[in-house]
């Protein structure tokens, strides 16, 4: 039987990898960095952090060992398409789902805008295509925009689906299954993300929160935040070096 290697120094990504690869009866190895590969070993598991330790290996990039789990157990049946299409419903926490040939492959939660592109690029190493079309929700224009812009340097074949009739809410793999089966307007160019005042102004609020009250991050930093080039965290850390507890109003 094929088996997949964990390859990770991210205790809590092993540890819950591993017991998802036991309760789902995968065979799987334990692996370090400088390890060669068992021949029987189909693929590795690690987070994204720790890809560019593995070049030259088949990889399933994520920080989310459910959706690392999830994905290897799919790939590791192999398959060629006709087409694949991918509907994405985004947020801050996009919903995916990969059909093959009209077949769902996998539906699932991904855990931000940015990580819709590398589940696309990781799962496209591993299956043969001859069209790959990605249609997104129309919702959630910020981060929308974000996953879209990714996803630019994978596809130019992406289309956006009016998802009315989908779901109140976002991030839902229901919802992507839905947009994935749903015909939308092909996009002729990379869309210019832009974050409302409104946007910048809920993320400077959950960076008081996250800091226990501490820090605000200015308007700028708040940006960043919005359009995926700083994490909450980082531009936390960076209000804290400038020295500066309160930010912009």
């Amino acid at each position: 039987m094929k088996a997949v290697a964990v390859v990770t120094e991210d205790f809590r990504f092993f540890y819950e990898t591993v017991r998802l690869l036991k309760e789902k009866g995968q065979p799987f190895i334990s692996l370090g960095f400088s390890d060669p590969l068992p021949l029987n070993v189909e693929l590795v598991l690690t987070t994204e952090g720790e890809r560019r330790r593995l070049r030259g290996r088949k990889v399933i990039a994520s920080d989310d060992p459910v959706w690392a789990v999830k994905a290897a157990l799919v790939l590791l049946q192999g398959g060629s398409f006709e087409k694949v299409v991918v509907g994405v419903d985004p947020g801050p926490r996009p919903g995916i789902a990969i059909m093959g040939d009209g077949k769902l492959l996998l539906a699932d939660t991904l855990l931000s805008p940015e990580e819709v592109a590398t589940a696309i690029r990781d799962f496209l190493s591993f299956v043969n295509t001859h069209e790959l079309l990605m249609r997104v929700g129309h919702g959630d224009p910020t981060n929308r925009d974000r996953i879209i812009t990714t996803l630019w340097e994978v596809t130019r074949n992406i289309e956006m689906v009016d998802e009315t009739s989908t779901t109140g809410t976002t991030g839902h793999p229901e919802a992507a299954v839905a947009i994935a089966r749903t015909r939308g307007e092909l996009l002729p160019s990379r869309p210019r993300i832009a974050p409302t005042q409104g946007e910048v102004r809920d993320i400077q609020r959950l960076s008081r929160i996250e800091s226990g009250g501490a820090i605000t991050i200015t308007s700028a930093l708040a940006r960043q935040v919005a359009v995926g080039k700083l994490t909450l965290s980082e531009a936390i850390e960076k209000q804290k070096r400038k020295g500066v507890s309160e930010g912009d109003p």
